[in-house]
């Protein structure tokens, strides 16, 4: 029997990050559920029994420096850090995009991972095999639809610093990939596209449909294992035929 591992989930309230969770949990894992929201986070953890939320802001490095701080208490390493917290409040264009639009998204995308990758270092050298998955967009490859300027660029930075990072981490046995989902069909997506938006993002998709976030959260175990261990500075784009490279 495998020791079980310990597992960091940023924005593990909700989305693809609690599908992550269930995921973790179900192969075995201890998660620590990282979320600003504390209700949804505390529901979370209660219903994926070996799990722990807290109440963290990824964009304060002094929030994360104390959730890291009680990991490294309590669990004494991270095996695994899934930076996926992100997102974006509406779709705006450039000239629609204020200033302030600008900081909070890029902070939220990619400065988030930044910190907390940078934060969670030393814990994960003390793992045997330590991994990091950052959850990238097929926003951040290419465009075509209406986005968030702000958010595309911040992911594009987000595949960038995957690349960095894994070839400055590779002699140390930790391997960095990314996740280009597209259409993923969360509660954040329905709040920002109305029915008719939703259909048309349907029907640009080859597949013909969103994807779901445990399809998602599948592909984040399989950049977690041991089968993907030869794996680093990769972005895997799994966007139903949207993006073909």
């Amino acid at each position: 029997m495998r020791e079980q591992r310990i597992i960091v989930v940023t924005g593990g309230a909700m989305g693809i990050g609690e599908a992550a969770v269930h995921r973790f949990v179900a192969n075995g894992d201890f998660v620590y559920i990282l979320d600003v929201e504390a209700d949804q986070g505390a529901e979370v953890a209660a219903q994926a029994k070996a799990s722990k939320f807290l109440q963290c802001d990824v964009t304060s490095e002094l929030n994360i420096g104390e959730a890291t701080d009680l990991i490294s208490e309590e669990a004494g390493r991270i095996d695994v850090l899934v930076n996926n917290a992100g997102g974006f409040p509406k779709s705006r264009n450039t000239e629609e995009t204020t200033i302030d639009d600008w900081h909070r998204t890029m902070e939220l995308n990619l400065t988030s991972v930044f910190l907390m990758s940078r934060a969670a270092l030393p814990l994960l050298r003390r793992s045997r095999g330590g991994r990091i998955v950052n959850i990238g967009s097929l926003a951040g490859q290419t465009a075509g639809w209406k986005t968030s300027p702000p958010y595309a660029a911040a992911k594009a930075g987000v595949h960038a610093l995957t690349r960095v990072m894994a070839t400055e981490l590779a002699g140390e046995g930790i391997t960095v990939n990314a996740l280009a989902p597209s259409a993923v069909k969360t509660e954040r997506i329905r709040k920002l596209r109305d029915e008719d938006e939703m259909r048309a993002t349907a029907a640009d998709i080859p597949l013909g449909r969103y994807q779901s976030a445990d399809e998602i959260s599948g592909w984040i175990l399989f950049l977690a294992s041991e089968e993907a261990g030869f794996m680093t500075g990769q972005t895997v784009s799994v966007n139903g035929g949207r993006f073909m490279s």
